[in-house]
């Protein structure tokens, strides 16, 4: 009995291991019937059991395209049958894809990220008027609020609007402004809000004041 044990290292691979020993079996068993009729019946009915073993894919639209296709890639694509769609080819299977193009974005100033960058771009595209005016004056604060969350210190607004000239290629210039940005501790106030504070007690009686 032990001579016959069967072990895993020893078996052969398995191309599509989620549908287990038992399908690969079924498949290597349909590829040896010499009649093409009884190949395809065989074909139908592994398919069928196959779309049982999930039942996930059963709203995906090419879900029988799908099965079809994995039928052949266990088969090593060497399975004669007729099939109801494109039967796939074994060099578009092994066919690398083509690498990804990541955005080699390397702001000067990282710690603004790169959707104020993004922000300042479409503020520039913008007619002059109230509406890009509170958009500019948002991308500030906004400036400031991630400048702060970088350095705990405090920053002059002097600071943000020669940050923000340069990122705009010089369009947006708030160097002259009369109107201040907010202060530093309305920006953070959002950040400690959900901070934990020192002294509370539970079941004081007092409530928290709802906004």
């Amino acid at each position: 009995m032990i001579d016959n044990l069967e072990y895993n290292t020893e078996r052969e691979h398995l191309i599509i291991p989620e549908y287990g020993r038992h399908i690969q079996k079924m498949i290597n068993y349909a590829k040896t019937r010499e009649s093409k009729e009884e190949r395809e019946k065989l074909s139908k009915a592994i398919i069928a059991v196959m779309g049982n073993l999930q039942p996930h894919l059963r709203d995906v639209p090419d879900f029988q395209h799908k099965l079809w296709d994995q039928l052949f890639i266990m088969s090593n694509f060497e399975l004669d049958v007729e099939s109801p769609f494109p039967k796939p080819s074994r060099e578009l299977f092994e066919e690398r894809p083509e690498p990804l193009k990541y955005p080699q974005n390397h702001p000067k100033y990282r710690f603004y990220g790169n959707n104020i960058k993004i922000m300042i771009d479409v503020a520039n595209t913008w007619e002059e008027g109230e509406l890009k005016e509170a958009l500019i004056y948002t991308i500030a604060n906004h400036m400031k609020k991630c400048f702060l969350n970088w350095n705990k210190d405090t920053v002059e607004d002097d600071v943000i609007y020669d940050h923000l000239y340069e990122l705009s290629g010089g369009k947006i210039n708030l160097k002259n402004s009369d109107e201040d940005l907010s202060d530093a501790s309305s920006l953070m106030r959002s950040k400690s809000k959900y901070s934990g504070k020192k002294g509370h007690k539970k079941g004081s009686g007092r409530q928290r004041k709802r906004y």
